[in-house]
């Protein structure tokens, strides 16, 4: 197969999806029970505690603007430091240890992160909209709950 006829697939499809979108739509209730159901997956996940959000609990400094958001989550022993900016996000595990972090947002998640030995992870794509984080090390996988960025 050529690469033209792939691009032609490609074409074809985004076009049949469309029409599909036009013609026949997506119920919102479907949506919202299919965005539960995928939500269930980590079922046996533990839910981090969202413990600190600089929106609420720091002290406003005058004349700042485009202030970073700093955000702690807690699930037992495991505690989640995230900053999010306009340029991305970052955030260290505590206490440090290798894992895999994921940046949810509805039902598709971005590639996932690996965090360094010393618990540190970054992305150079902020999250738009509702999201949270899943974080995986050893048999462990603990949820955050979501937020808006």
């Amino acid at each position: 197969m050529t690469g033209d006829a792939e691009f032609d697939d490609g074409l074809l499809e985004e076009e049949l999806r469309q029409a599909a979108a036009v013609l026949d739509p997506l119920p919102p209730a479907l949506l919202q029970i299919a965005v539960d159901a995928y939500a269930l997956h980590d079922l046996d996940a533990r839910v981090a505690e969202l413990t600190f959000d600089s929106l609420v609990d720091a002290i406003p400094v005058r004349g700042a603007t485009d202030v970073p958001r700093m955000l702690t989550f807690t699930a037992g022993e495991v505690t989640l430091d995230v900053e999010v900016t306009a340029e991305g996000l970052m955030g260290q595990v505590l206490p440090p240890q290798p894992a895999r972090v994921e940046v949810l947002g509805g039902p598709q998640t971005t590639a996932p992160l690996t965090a360094d030995d010393l618990g540190r992870f970054t992305t150079a794509t902020p999250p738009s909209g509702p999201f949270a984080l899943r974080l995986r090390t050893g048999a462990d996988v603990v949820v955050t709950e979501w937020l808006r960025a």
